[in-house]
Parts: C-alpha cells; sequence; structure tokens
C-alpha cells in the first residue's frame, strides 16, 4: 500500500520571527502579523510575555526557553518539533529575542526545515546590539569615535577562534552578547592584546526593559562595578560609552524602572497601556474581567421592539453601547431606531462610541457616574427609562431615578466574566508567581467586578492570596465607586482620578510615583 499522507495533509510554514530585545512595542509589523495569523508560537525565555497577546486564542504555545547551562529543550528538540508542527499543516511561528540570525542559532533551525523540505520565511528583528546601546543613550558609531563595530559572543571570550589582538587594536567599538560570566576573560584578553587599561566599558542588563540597569565603567575596574550582575546583559567597549553623559533618554522617564499590572480586558487596555509604558513603565495586562453578552436576552429583544415608549436610554458603559447596538442590528434596525428617543451617556468615552455609530447623546451628567446621573437626568414624573447595562451595576442609580419619579427599566445585558474561565493557565500562574515575589509595583482596576474577581480568582501557585497582596501593593483605581468598592473589602486606594477617564488615571499614576522620588 502507498502512503499517501503527505499529500493527504498539507504542508504547514514555519516563520522564524525576531521578537526584537524586550520592549513589545520594537516588534516589526510583519512579526506581529505572524503571530496573528499562527497556529503554533515557539517562544524563548528572553522574549516580552506580553507578545503573546497578539496570538490567536486558540493558538498553541510551546515554550523552549534555555537558561544559561540548562540542558532544556535542546536545538535538535526545538528543529524536530517545528518540522513536525509544520507537517501537521499548522503555521508555525517560532518566537526569537532579538533577531534570529544574530547569535540565535536560526541557522540550525533554518537548515533543520530546508532539510525537511518545509517552506519557511525569516522575519528580522531588531537585534539587542544595535537597541539596548540605544536604550543606554550610548550610539555605537560616531564621526569622531567610532567608523567600526564588532558583534562578539562572549560566552566564548576563552576559546581560541577570537583573535583579541584585532579586537584589542583594530575595532574601535565592540558589542558583546552573552558574556555576563565572562567579564574576567573578556577583559584581561583586551588589556593583554593591547588596549588601554581606561577604554570606557558599559554592561547593560535587561536593556529597553522597565527593569534595564547600566554600569559603566573602565576595562580596569569594569568587572568589581558588574559582578552583581546577571544575565541577559549586552557589553559595549569603546570611547563611545562617554557619549552617555549625553545620550541617556529611556532612563529619565517618570515611570522608569516601576512595573504596572492592569486588570483591564485586553482590547479595552491599549489607550492605559500605552500611557503608562509612554512613560517608561512595564505594563503587563492581566484581564480580571470579561465582558460576555447576556444572550438570549429576551428583556432586551422586547425592550427593542418597544424603543418608542421609553423617554429616555441611559448608557453607563461603552460595553452597554457595543452589546445594545449589536442587538439592534441583529433585529435589523440601526440609530434611526432611536430618533425619538433621549439618550445619555456617563462620560467621554461612552460620547465617543456613540458617536461612532451615528448617535449624539442628549445628556451626561457633571459628575460621570451613575450616581450623577440618578441626581442629574432632567426626567419628568413617570417618564420611562431604559438603562441597558452590566448584571452586576449599582442599585443607587434605580433608586435616585425613582425618587424622582422615573419609571426604570433596569436591563441587565452583559455580564462579566472571572478570568480564570477564559486565557491560559501558564500565563495565569506567571502572573501570580510575580505578585507573591512582589514584582509590581502597582495594580489597576477600573471596576468593582475586577476586584471581585481578583479576589475569588483560583490559586495557581502555592502561596497566592490575593487579599494580602492587595494590602501590600500601590491601587490605582478609575472612579468614586471603584474605590468605595474596594474600602468595603479593606483595601487601601493610593490613586483615583478626579475624572474617570484613561488618561487622567495614567496622568495621576505618573504624578503619584514622581512624588516618592
Amino acid at each position: 500500500m502507498i502512503d499517501n499522507s503527505d499529500q493527504q495533509t498539507p504542508r504547514g510554514k514555519v516563520y522564524l520571527v525576531g521578537a526584537g530585545p524586550g520592549d513589545r512595542k520594537l516588534i516589526t509589523i510583519r512579526g506581529q502579523e505572524c503571530l496573528e495569523k499562527a497556529d503554533v508560537v515557539v517562544y524563548d525565555r528572553l522574549i516580552n510575555p506580553q507578545l503573546l497577546s497578539f496570538c490567536l486564542p486558540e493558538s498553541e504555545r510551546i515554550y523552549v526557553g534555555k537558561q544559561v547551562g540548562s540542558k532544556r529543550n535542546q536545538q535538535n528538540e526545538i528543529n524536530q518539533i517545528l518540522v513536525k508542527k509544520a507537517k501537521m499543516g499548522k503555521s508555525v511561528v517560532r518566537l526569537k529575542g532579538g533577531d534570529p540570525l544574530v547569535f540565535g542559532r536560526g541557522g540550525e533551525e533554518v537548515f533543520a526545515l530546508s532539510q525537511a523540505n518545509i517552506e519557511f520565511e525569516i522575519v528580522p528583528g531588531i537585534t539587542s546590539g544595535l537597541a539596548v546601546p540605544a536604550y543606554a543613550g550610548i550610539p555605537i558609531t560616531d564621526r569622531n569615535l567610532a567608523s567600526s563595530v564588532l558583534f562578539v559572543a562572549g560566552h566564548k571570550a576563552d576559546e581560541s577562534d577570537i583573535d583579541w589582538k584585532v579586537l584589542a587594536n583594530s575595532i574601535d567599538t565592540i558589542v558583546i552578547f552573552m558574556g555576563a560570566k565572562e567579564i574576567p576573560n573578556i577583559t584581561s584578553s583586551l588589556l593583554k592584546h593591547g588596549r588601554s587599561p581606561t577604554t570606557p566599558v558599559a554592561v547593560i542588563r535587561l536593556g529597553t526593559t522597565a527593569q534595564q540597569e547600566t554600569i559603566v565603567g573602565s576595562l580596569n575596574d569594569i568587572q568589581q562595578k558588574s559582578d552583581h550582575l546577571q544575565p541577559p546583559v549586552i557589553i559595549v567597549v569603546g570611547k563611545v560609552v562617554d557619549l552617555r553623559q549625553y545620550g541617556k533618554w529611556f532612563e529619565q522617564k517618570p515611570l522608569f524602572s516601576r512595573t504596572i499590572l492592569i486588570t483591564r480586558p485586553v482590547e479595552q487596555s491599549k489607550e492605559i497601556v500605552n500611557l503608562l509604558e509612554e512613560g517608561g513603565a512595564e505594563v503587563v495586562t492581566y484581564p480580571m474581567v470579561e465582558i460576555t453578552p447576556i444572550d438570549p436576552n429576551d428583556g432586551l429583544r422586547l425592550a427593542i421592539q418597544d424603543i418608542s415608549r421609553y423617554n429616555w436610554i441611559v448608557f453607563t458603559s461603552p460595553n452597554a453601547v457595543q452589546v445594545f447596538y449589536r442587538k439592534l442590528m441583529q433585529l435589523g434596525l440601526d440609530s434611526r431606531a432611536l430618533a425619538k428617543n433621549k439618550i445619555c451617556a456617563v462620560g467621554s468615552k461612552t460620547l465617543q462610541v456613540l458617536e461612532s455609530i451615528g448617535i449624539r447623546a442628549d445628556f451626561f451628567p457633571s459628575e460621570p457616574s451613575g450616581e450623577g446621573i440618578g441626581k442629574e437626568l432632567p426626567i419628568q414624573t413617570e417618564q420611562r427609562v431604559l438603562l441597558p447595562r452590566s448584571d452586576i451595576g449599582q442599585k443607587k442609580i434605580v433608586k435616585l431615578l425613582q425618587d424622582r419619579g422615573g419609571i426604570v427599566n433596569d436591563l441587565p445585558i452583559y455580564c462579566t466574566a472571572s478570568p480564570h474561565q477564559f486565557g491560559s493557565v501558564e500565563q495565569i500562574r506567571s502572573v501570580q508567581k510575580r505578585l507573591i515575589e512582589a514584582a509590581f509595583d502597582m495594580i489597576v482596576f477600573t471596576s468593582p467586578s475586577a476586584i471581585q474577581n481578583f479576589l475569588i480568582q483560583p490559586q495557581h501557585v502555592e502561596g497566592f492570596t490575593p487579599q494580602k497582596i492587595l494590602n501590600r501593593v500601590e491601587i490605582a483605581v478609575i472612579g468614586q465607586t471603584t474605590k468605595s468598592f474596594a474600602n468595603e473589602h479593606g483595601i487601601p486606594v493610593s490613586v483615583v482620578p478626579k475624572k474617570p477617564s484613561m488618561a487622567h488615571l495614567a496622568k495621576d499614576i505618573i504624578r503619584f510615583f514622581q512624588n516618592q522620588k
């Protein structure tokens, strides 16, 4: 019998993607595109884990990280994984730190794929040899100081295939990868072959991240100054290091060295994540809320079919607008169906979402909250109010409107699910481990349900106690409602903006940490 298995299953393709040096925004557009469509992602230890948020929820993620001295997932095993998954017809991304062909053993993977007749594509990345010195304020070339640069693998510093005489005397700037444990050999070899003992040297750990640490010295003393630094590091040798005194920029950012956890749904976190990252923070998303429309929802269907009987439709969140409008469209209607209704929006973000679907709000309160609406909505006695919102919305707004003569249909149209019902257990475990280790300077909550779900999340790491963690880390919240919920649960709040918006929240977080310096 002839085996036609290879013909029956079309072969997949492997993309060798450079993830960049650490800052998640340094991945290329092409690299992000590959992640967004991959069936399988095979990734290294040094990639920014936030890059995995670009992946499809159903994608398979395989960790093949290798630490110094570790034998975990030797290269031939990684090659076999790539070939096997591609032969199954999968689109496979091999996600490698920096550039896949610069000290990344990408060439070995290319050879293995070629031998197995697997189609592949190489997506270059920004190598740490360029990016890390730049984030430390060090230009690796300069018209007056350096016209030549050489990249060297530092873990081979004691091997004879490196011509130290050439390095010492003919290269202006030497950029050394993987050299944290070899600094004694590197400095002694350069000095032995004639490099000046006063030659400036910089050792940069975790470059392009909020934990970046830069030690500057000379060939004479850099070993003593930097012996506490653990991998990964980039070492820069040459006169250009002196230019750091003028070029420092990344470490001057107001949130540099800060790590902040955002508990908002990923798709709603872009604004605050971008603002905090622009301030220099490392931002980790850890969604504590998943917005799920209530479906089927006869109450919502009947309310829309009889929409003309309502004087007011009150939207207390962008989520409410989106879920309501989606149902409107499903019933064959659009924004014109609301022409006779007056519309209330709780705040600027809700206003923006309404305007994006062609609806202009007739009213929004001076205090952007449910209580503000309850006190200020210009209703008359026995006017009907439709309040489509979350299933756990606070009842105060309903009572305030009823006390003023309104007839309120408090209609749940979406629920907020707990995060452990979705996503990767490995990612949850990773964040819980970091929380135990006190790796976060602040946790941000944008709703009471996010706090509630944080407190009841299942334990995936021994010793993880949510209440204790929230009592020892700084807490920022979006507004007074969330602050009140936190206080009711004994959680102290450090930051709450006067205006409940992502922009004001980010500004107040920056101001909070600036005041601590």
